[in-house]
């Protein structure tokens, strides 16, 4: 499985943990409800600067986020 793939999975557990949907956290980030779908299919690049913003909202470590373990 692709580490672009893993952090999407990631990503997903922990919006749904905090009960946010893909929608609550594209609006906290800036960010379309379409860009957060792709990002959790694996099938979009995350900027540095979106990564953190969403480790932040989430309330995790980023090291949370790309733990590809």
């Amino acid at each position: 499985m692709s580490r672009l793939k893993i952090l999407g999975i990631n990503i997903k557990k922990y919006r749904k943990a905090k009960g946010y949907r893909q929608l609550d956290l594209a609006e906290a980030i800036g960010v379309s409800e379409d860009y957060i779908c792709r990002v959790e299919n694996g099938l979009k690049f995350l900027s540095l600067r979106r990564l953190f913003k969403l480790a932040d909202v989430l309330d995790v470590k980023v090291s949370d986020l790309v733990d590809f373990d």
